[in-house]
């Protein structure tokens, strides 16, 4: 299965990079490193995932973060990275945003 990352994810990425880069240099890469290893994990696992505001959600291993995508023929689609610590609310507001700006 490919995988691919859209616009709003990459920004999730990089938002959450700067985030803990300021809490310690270097946790911020380490955030990304395990990110896209779990994400890589979907070209293997997509679809398997509980479905979670209308999209399935891959919960990392090493942060307190979700993957939210969706399967579209042989390709999984990531639409978001997010803390789980934000409000439901929030992460669907966010989840209806990424849909709308692809």
């Amino acid at each position: 299965m490919q995988v691919k990352i859209l616009t709003l994810a990459e920004h999730d990425l990089g938002s959450g990079h700067a985030f803990y880069e300021g809490q310690q240099p270097g946790l911020g890469d380490y955030l990304l490193n395990s990110l896209y290893a779990d994400i890589d994990s979907l070209a293997f696992y997509a679809g398997i995932h509980r479905v979670v505001f209308g999209s399935h959600r891959l919960l990392a291993r090493t942060f307190p973060s979700a993957v939210y995508y969706d399967v579209m023929g042989a390709e999984a689609w990531v639409w978001a990275v997010v803390d789980c610590r934000r409000k439901p609310s929030w992460i669907a507001g966010h989840l209806k945003k990424g849909r709308t700006d692809r």
